[in-house]
């Protein structure tokens, strides 16, 4: 198993996919926004997460993507294997460089991946719940083709340099 960025990303998406997921689709793009991550990154790894069952998709306006399976049943472990597939070759070429200490790596390989596997994106979600995140409430739903009208700003600022020079000359 491959401790990776991409896999790092990949947790750190579900987990906010997680903590929403009962609002229905969540958009990619608010994933991005929470989570500092690009838009066309997340399209990748979401691509290899719905692949592997994690997730499913919904098309069009309020469009997303929601878990496939309840947060309880999907763990760490099932994330980084799907975002990180490790090639043939790697696997071919991973002990013949160092036969003394692959037992060592080999063991160590399988302690981490039962440890990962006993950790659930619900475990995680919990967390986060419990050390204060907060999960933002749902935007309005807005149709189609209207915009929401914006409130007018209020300017206490002179308006130019002469107001602004009177401003100063009144001692305001």
């Amino acid at each position: 198993m491959r401790l990776t960025t991409r896999g790092r990303f990949a947790v750190s998406a579900m987990i906010d996919l997680a903590l929403r997921d009962q609002r229905g689709a969540v958009a990619l793009a608010s994933i991005g926004t929470r989570q500092q991550i690009s838009l066309s990154y997340l399209e990748q790894l979401f691509s290899n997460l719905r692949q592997a069952g994690l997730v499913v998709s919904t098309r069009g306006p309020g469009g997303g993507y929601g878990l496939a399976r309840k947060a309880s049943d999907i763990s760490v472990a099932e994330i980084l294997v799907a975002v990180d597939k490790p090639s043939a070759a790697a696997k071919r070429t991973r002990h013949k460089n160092d036969p003394v200490t692959s037992e060592l790596w080999d063991s160590l390989n399988v302690r981490m991946t039962q440890y990962l596997q006993s950790i659930t994106l619900r475990s995680l979600a919990d967390e986060q719940v419990a050390k204060g995140a907060v999960v933002d409430v749902a935007p309005p739903r807005v149709a189609h083709g209207v915009k929401a009208k914006p409130t007018p700003m209020r300017v206490t600022a002179p308006n130019s340099v002469f107001a602004l020079g009177k401003m100063f000359a009144l001692g305001r």
